[in-house]
């Protein structure tokens, strides 16, 4: 291991400690290179004897006061020591000093495994995450400056003649006085329409034409009821008297009629003649009735996406989607209501409140007046009909008389608060977004990027900023932004902490922290500390290579496009009547700034597009719809044009997590376990037994620990302490109960093969070829350090996406299948982007189309097509400004922000 300016002694430990005398001699070296600028080298976070997870008795000092890098391939054990070791032990000392009481409210990450840790400050952590799904949260609550502006139209807005003043509450979706009483503040209304119940009108009854209702007994029951009913379910849907249909799939009424199972129309008359006993008496539930009902209250999340499938969602007609009661909406500041100034993008709400900033009086101008065209088109599209005014709501207090002073005054501050705000977001390059943009819609980094913006307009001095990847999602060009921001940070007299894969973010730093050599088990060492510069040296290290100056960017392989699926007049957030060709049987990147539609582009409008022509309304595995969710609420327009054919299957990988309890694991979802319990269940000793395989899972009762549950361990709760997950006492952390648990294969019961990484599976399943070629794709993919049982909630984004792509891998090749991939190679260290890189050029070799929405300019000029949008984010976008081969679109001097970029890529 090498260290600033000294080598390791040898010793057990993991030790980089950079000598002292020739720190102090470099303290006024360039930020870019060597020691920190500004900062008192002497003063270190020293970290003694950490273990967390898989570091190996580390011992490390890093500087304060300093812009310093954690690196390493993924699962090196970097986030261990920064997260998991120097924040944990942060955060627990700080929360020693806050009451009991108020500790029992506070989210704490628990004790870590370390011997001492000197000189730590107080430390923030900005860790990568995506919104709650279904949350009210916006751009604007997040920023607070959602806030702020229901205070600026409460204080300083324009009121219609003879209203009272309103509450800052009453411009708020989220509480009971401001929220729309048709919407309850959600801005849309979820209902169903005989479209989306019955896809097939030409189906009978008995041929399932309301698919909107249960399959197997359920539905079949369902279809018995109407035949005691007299309705005829024999004749095609659409043949059926509208009165008949509406009541079949609209009614409230459940009348309780006595069924005659398996009876023909015929026989069921008959029966009911005679008064014969019925098999049962059934209920009748209209089709609508079943869906919402079972959407509302039903426990299973497959259940939830089923009825979905069935569900339109659409403005509300009461407030046109702004969320607010009509006495709200009636009040205006600079000619817009505040609705439509949450719709606006941010860069358009901060020239808006230019001329109440500056103290001049608020006009009454209408949007076209204040904005430029964009933004104009932006307000008119989300403008309302405001109703008549109910005054019977409004709180009974007096108004400030329009124009005065006082009025000026509030309007002029809580102006300037906003606007310093917003700039602050603007510098992150997140003008695009609109404060009522909901939470889950925003990626990872987009997210940590507000958080971000708010901890530089605190100020505050002496702090540990610990940041996940704040590069994840971006563009180069955004990503200058980015590191001024964190530059700002230090300039304040901060510590910022950066867990990082991005090679200009690394040579930026004023220190790098590299950890490895490999992942897993291979790494937990600390192989550098020090400046950039000195990492080089170090022939251990993995990343050493991709901060020198002779790297080259992956090789393409120059294919041609064999077709072209031509997208025509697509409509969907920025995208505004766009026609694109899509080139199939190639490796194709989509690129462009963040926010210029690119997602929205491909991960949304193609593959809903194809989803529809391929026969299924969602895919398998998608999540159910959300009141917040935009991506699956907002309109689409457009269509398939000519090559759709050609696709004959569609993929999409994406960063979802593979399960959302620890139940599922890498093992299950690959379907690789399956192959394990069966190779269990054939032993003479379980045959003996009668064991099946259902008793080598830890899901069901039969084989797993009764204790626990099958979870392993059991939580001891603290009160204002951390909660505890000691081991099961029974079964002490292994899941399985005493008699599955001396059933063994080659040497090893069933919780020992779970508790296996990899690279370890892998030797011993070698004479299972099907067990075996799945650990090897997923040794390919970078994964070899993940142990079989690794529970689904451990998982970066990025680790779940390679396991769906080696679960794809797996499958039986065939042609004609478009693989849609969103940002692949977030949170993934540049020589891991080079190991993703071989199987997708396999996926495309075999007759396949793969298209990679991506930013990293290795990935994209080793694609065979580009298509490049921008030039800018937001109402900017949406266009395609370049598209050719790498070289082409590097070549181009447009307005594409991707070019020059990709030019340095290509040179090496």
């Amino acid at each position: 291991m090498h260290s600033a300016p000294m080598q390791r002694s040898a010793s057990r430990k993991s030790t980089a400690t950079p000598a002292p005398a020739a720190a102090a001699g470099a303290s006024n070296t360039s930020a870019r290179g060597g020691t920190p600028e500004h900062a008192d080298i002497e003063r270190f976070v020293r970290v003694r004897g950490a273990r967390e997870h898989n570091l190996r008795d580390v011992d490390v000092d890093i500087p304060r006061d300093a812009l310093v890098v954690f690196t390493g391939i993924s699962g090196s054990g970097k986030s261990s020591l920064a997260f998991g070791t120097i924040f944990a032990e942060s955060q627990r000392r700080y929360l020693d000093s806050v009451a009991p009481y108020a500790r029992r409210l506070i989210d704490q990450v628990g004790v870590p495994e370390v011997d001492r840790i000197d000189g730590l400050p107080p430390a923030v952590a900005l860790q990568q995450s995506r919104g709650t799904p279904g949350s009210r949260s916006t751009v604007g609550s997040l920023t607070t400056l959602s806030s702020l502006l229901r205070l600026l139209f409460s204080r300083a807005g324009h009121y219609p003649a003879d209203q009272p003043m309103l509450y800052a509450e009453d411009f708020s979706p989220n509480t009971p006085q401001g929220a729309c009483p048709t919407c309850h503040g959600l801005g849309r209304v979820f209902d169903v329409t005989e479209a989306s119940m019955v896809p097939d009108p030409s189906l009978t009854i008995r041929e399932r034409a309301v698919a909107a209702w249960p399959t197997a007994w359920q539905g079949q029951n369902l279809r018995d009821i109407l035949v005691t009913l007299g309705h005829d379910v024999d004749t095609p849907w659409h043949q059926l008297p509208k009165k008949v249909r509406d009541w079949i799939l609209f009614t409230d009424e459940q009348p309780t009629v006595p069924v005659y199972a398996g009876f023909t129309p015929a026989e069921t008359r008959q029966a009911l003649r005679r008064k014969l006993a019925p098999s049962y008496q059934g209920t009748f539930t209209s089709a609508r009735r079943y869906v919402l009902h079972t959407y509302a209250t039903s426990q299973s999340e497959l259940m939830k996406r089923r009825v979905s499938r069935f569900m339109v969602g659409g403005l509300c007609p009461a407030c046109q989607g702004k969320r607010l009661k009509a006495e709200a909406l009636s009040v205006t500041f600079e000619g817009h209501d505040i609705g439509e100034v949450a719709a606006l993008p941010l860069a358009a709400v901060h020239d808006l409140l230019a001329a109440a900033a500056q103290g001049r009086a608020a006009a009454t101008t209408r949007p076209s007046q204040t904005l430029g065209a964009a933004q104009s088109r932006a307000a008119r599209a989300v403008r309302s009909a405001r109703g008549k005014a109910s005054h019977a709501a409004a709180p009974d207090v007096r108004r400030t008389p329009e124009g005065s002073q006082e009025k000026r005054l509030a309007a002029q501050r809580l102006a300037t608060e906003i606007r310093e705000r917003i700039q602050t977001l603007l510098g992150l390059g997140l003008g695009y977004l609109t404060l009522d943009r909901a939470t889950p819609t925003l990626s990872p980094g987009e997210l940590q990027r507000l958080r971000l913006g708010a901890q530089i307009r605190s100020s505050l001095f002496g702090v540990v900023y610990v940041l996940d990847e704040p590069s994840a999602g971006l563009h180069p060009a955004d990503g200058e932004a980015l590191l001024d921001a964190l530059m700002q940070l230090r300039r304040n007299g901060n510590s910022v902490f950066v867990v990082e894969h991005d090679v200009e973010t690394m040579r930026r730093a004023d220190w790098i922290v590299d950890v490895g050599p490999g992942a897993g088990s291979r790494g937990g060492e600390v192989l550098y500390s020090g400046p950039p510069e000195g990492l080089a040296a170090v022939e251990r290290s993995v990343t050493a290579r991709f901060l020198r100056a002779d790297r080259l960017a992956p090789a393409g392989r120059g294919r041609a496009p064999s077709q072209w699926l031509a997208l025509e007049g697509i409509r969907r957030n920025n995208l505004s009547g766009l026609d694109v060709r899509i080139p199939l049987g190639v490796l194709c990147a989509v690129t462009g700034r963040s926010g210029s539609g690119k997602s929205t582009l491909v991960t949304q409008v193609l593959a809903e597009l194809l989803q529809q022509r391929l026969g299924r309304g969602a895919a398998p595995d998608d999540d159910p719809p959300e009141a917040g969710d935009d991506a699956w609420a907002t309109p689409m327009a457009g269509k398939l044009g000519a090559g759709a054919e050609a696709v004959r299957r569609l993929v999409q990988v994406d960063q979802k997590p593979i399960g959302r309890t620890p139940r599922s694991n890498l093992a299950t979802y690959t379907g690789l376990f399956d192959a394990v319990r069966q190779l269990f269940a054939s032993t003479p000793s379980a045959r003996r037994r009668r064991y099946d395989a259902g008793r080598f899972s830890f899901n069901v009762a039969k084989g797993r620990c009764e204790t626990c549950e099958g979870e392993g361990s059991v939580s001891v709760e603290l009160l204002f302490m951390p909660s505890v997950y000691a081991p099961c006492p029974t079964c002490h952390g292994a899941r399985y109960n005493a008699d599955t648990l001396a059933v063994t294969w080659n040497g090893k019961n069933i919780a020992q093969v779970l508790d296996l990484t990899v690279e370890e599976a892998r030797a011993h399943f070698d004479a299972q070829p099907r067990i075996a070629a799945t650990l090897k794709l997923l040794g390919e993919l970078g994964l070899d350090y993940l142990r079989l049982g690794q529970p689904a909630t451990e998982l970066s984004g990025g680790e779940a996406q390679r396991i769906k792509l080696a679960t794809e891998l797996q499958r039986v090749p065939r042609g004609g299948t478009l693989y849609i991939l969103d940002e692949p190679t977030t949170g993934l260290h540049p020589a891991d982007v080079e190991r993703l890189m071989a199987p997708l050029q396999t996926l495309v070799d075999a007759g396949n189309t793969v298209l990679v929405v991506e930013h990293d300019m290795r990935v994209v000029a080793a694609a065979d097509w580009v298509i490049d949008m921008g030039p800018g984010a937001g109402a900017e976008g949406g266009r395609i400004v370049a598209q050719g081969t790498p070289a082409q679109v590097a070549a181009t001097r447009s307005e594409s922000a991707t070019a020059a970029y990709l030019r340095q890529a290509l040179a090496g």
